[in-house]
């Protein structure tokens, strides 16, 4: 379910702060952040925020195709590691 229009977009206000100091002083690092539910708003555009998929930071560069999105949508957590050979799967009949 989507979060009410009246509410407005949830970013996490230490973020957004962030993200404002740097956008007045014309800066682009990295910054770092834990808060995967945060929405990605238009002041984020050009910037790369480092989003924690629970082991490391992942950096995410942000432009206008990803307005709307959660951060944490850009970090996977999960780790595909490949589908087994056939021939090592176990209780097969030869």
């Amino acid at each position: 379910m989507s979060r009410s229009k009246k509410k407005g977009p949830y970013v996490h206000p230490k973020l957004l702060k962030k993200i404002k100091e740097m956008n007045e002083k014309g800066e682009k690092k990295p910054i770092k952040t834990w808060s995967r539910a945060s929405m990605v708003v238009p002041e984020m555009i050009g910037h790369t925020i480092a989003v924690y998929n629970g082991m490391k930071h992942i950096p995410v560069y942000i432009t206008e195709n990803m307005i709307g999105h959660r951060l944490g949508e850009f970090s996977p957590t999960r780790r595909f590691g490949g589908h087994a050979d056939k021939k090592s799967k176990k209780g097969q009949v030869k």
